[in-house]
């Protein structure tokens, strides 16, 4: 194995297995136990792997309804407003867009009843001046990760 594109690799091994050892990633890529630590702190320390979290099946645990909020907000606000979002336990990802809303957030509730409750306390903030919500009807993909490209890819 080259190190040019060492960092690629394990990312593509963890992304496969999250709880893998140092020992078998070390193996896998053909590399000291000590290297895969010293990158492994390396890329933690650098941003590109922020956490070690399982995937959870929303659905699975009773939180059956997503909804998607496309928000139109006064310029000033918008920090304040994507701050609320993030900080709202049950909102899963918030961003800030262009195009015809300024915000769009999803989040995951158990029912419609819930999602009705908490959707209409999150934007009775007067800096909201639009917001369009819709509920997903099937998540086709969600939580997808991607592999990155390494010297096999070139």
């Amino acid at each position: 194995m080259t190190y040019e594109y060492l960092n690629e690799e394990l990312v593509n091994e963890l992304l496969g297995d999250g709880r893998a050892s140092l020992r078998s990633l070390a193996e896998e890529l053909d590399v000291s136990v000590t290297t895969v630590s010293n990158r492994l702190s390396d890329l933690e320390e650098d941003g590109v792997i922020r956490g070690y979290t399982p995937v959870v099946d929303y659905g699975a645990v009773g939180y059956d309804v997503t909804a998607v909020m496309q928000l139109k907000v006064e310029g000033d606000a918008l920090a304040e407003i994507t701050e609320t979002l993030r900080e709202h336990p049950q909102m899963v990802s918030v961003y800030e867009v262009t195009g015809d809303y300024d915000v769009i957030a999803i989040g995951k509730f158990k029912d419609t009843d819930d999602m009705n409750d908490q959707i209409k306390a999150l934007i009775t903030d007067p800096d909201i001046n639009q917001s369009n919500t819709s509920i997903a009807l099937n998540a086709v993909a969600e939580n997808e990760q991607f592999e990155l490209e390494t010297e096999a890819d070139d």
